[in-house]
């Protein structure tokens, strides 16, 4: 068996009284800060975070009182010589015995048996009883930890392994103590364990303050998670309650020869990922013309959402008092620039007026409507325009477009097309362009896009609105 302990190494010399005293002072200054800042913290037991947080306090000034007391038994109780069969492998350790530790010895060659004072308090044991022998030792423990403890004793005894482990003890006066056992055998000339010793320590109240840590942390993180879902469903309310209620397809202006067939569709990702703000809109105006636009902000959550609402808001007010594209963008810029929080966003609105079945439109750094048309789609031209809220002042171009019948235009917002520059996203769309021909209404055309990209990696939330000149 290897030796785990020479049973005639030195003893270690105690340190000296003056680094141990500037150990101790600075020990106890950082336990009153520590403490002083406790006391500042609300006491506040409806919040799990301040739990949380009290209960590390309680635990880090646990921790800091067995410091203190572990530093003054150093300076003040320097290890006595050990006796001739106690070896010196167990003077570093008692050197720093806590006013919790107590320490035991048992000699295999003459069943001798040594406890201090100190562990019969800790095992709740009367001080005139004799101390128990190895065999004795496990009645004090609980059922379920005797296997245990049984199982250290041996490997240490057997197999040379230290002993470092834990096990209640049953005590008449204040129920179960949780002790901490650390342990190696002591071996004789001959290379047979002679002995073993022991440190046992009461970590009770250790135990519990980070049991209350971890309860506590336990308990933060089922708050947080709820107020994550809480919110996540109140951005999908608000959502839903703010993009346009139609389903399937509609009809753009509701009277009137010449229509647009309109579908769109928000496009979550596959995997649960918070609500963005991104946007689609179709309005009939007052002049029987359509309002379309599809846009995006930054930022997720009930704080995109709620971005999002205001500035759809803003784009269908502007709208109905007839403002163009053009400056309508320009002052959703401003309105992003005045905002308490910066955000950014994109956005492309298109006005269409059935009569001539012209399209006038603007973008903010969005990427281009798609036009296809005979079985071919091509990106429309896109007039300049930074993003919103990147540039007070800005003025956005606008641009013209005449429709024919069957004509079809595709909006979407980035997320879309995942992983792909805009111009690569563009050619992935136009590449539907077979499918869109066979279509037969706006809607199929949508569920075409939902069927190509609504799975894969997509991470983003999209939306996508196609209108096709019915008439």
């Amino acid at each position: 068996m290897p030796p785990h302990l020479s049973a005639d190494r030195p003893a270690a010399q105690p340190p000296s009284r003056g680094p141990v005293d500037a150990l101790i002072s600075q020990a106890r200054r950082l336990k009153g800060d520590v403490d002083a800042v406790r006391r500042d913290t609300p006491a506040d037991e409806a919040d799990p975070g301040e739990r949380w947080r009290r209960a590390l306090y309680d635990l880090a000034l646990h921790q800091l009182d067995d410091l203190d007391r572990h530093l003054a038994q150093l300076r003040d109780d320097p290890p006595s010589a050990p006796g001739p069969s106690a070896g010196d492998c167990a003077a570093p350790l008692r050197d720093s015995l806590l006013s919790r530790v107590g320490s035991a010895e048992w000699n295999l060659l003459t069943d001798e048996v040594n406890w201090s004072g100190e562990l019969y308090r800790i095992l709740g044991r009367d001080p005139a009883a004799p101390p128990l022998s190895l065999d004795e030792l496990p009645s004090l423990v609980v059922d379920e930890d005797r296997p245990g403890l049984t199982a250290m004793v041996t490997g240490c005894l057997v197999d040379g392994r230290p002993i470092d482990g834990e096990f209640r003890v049953l005590r008449a006066d204040d129920g179960v103590r949780t002790v901490h056992m650390m342990g190696e055998p002591v071996l004789g000339a001959d290379g047979s364990t002679a002995s073993m010793w022991a440190v046992l320590r009461d970590v009770s109240e250790l135990r519990r303050c980070r049991r209350e840590v971890s309860e506590s942390r336990d308990s933060l993180h089922h708050h947080r998670h709820a107020a994550a879902r809480t919110e996540h469903r109140l951005a999908v309310e608000l959502q839903e309650a703010v993009l346009p209620p139609w389903r399937g397809s509609l009809r753009l202006p509701h009277d009137g020869p010449r229509t647009l067939d309109i579908a769109a569709a928000h496009v979550p990702p596959p995997v649960h990922t918070p609500v963005g703000g991104d946007w689609y809109d179709a309005l009939e105006l007052a002049d029987s013309g359509t309002l379309l636009g599809v846009g995006d902000l930054t930022g997720r959550g009930v704080g995109a959402a709620s971005g999002m609402a205001m500035l759809l808001g803003a784009v269908r007010g502007m709208a109905m008092t007839g403002t163009e594209p053009g400056p309508l963008l320009a002052c959703l810029n401003r309105l992003l620039d005045a905002t308490a929080q910066p955000v950014l966003g994109s956005a492309v609105c298109l006005r269409y007026r059935p009569a001539t079945r012209s399209l006038l439109w603007a973008q903010a750094g969005h990427p281009a409507p798609l036009l296809f048309r005979g079985g071919t789609g091509r990106a429309l031209e896109a007039p300049r325009g930074v993003l919103l809220g990147a540039a007070p002042g800005s003025a956005y171009g606008q641009a013209e477009e005449t429709l024919e019948v069957g004509d079809l235009l595709l909006l979407h917002t980035d997320g879309l097309v995942p992983g792909h520059a805009a111009a690569t996203a563009a050619h992935r769309l136009l590449g539907l362009a077979p499918r869109f021909a066979g279509a037969r209404t706006a809607q199929d055309c949508v569920q075409a896009v939902i069927r190509e990209f609504g799975d894969g990696e997509r991470e983003d939330h999209a939306c996508v609105l196609v209108a096709r000149v019915a008439s």
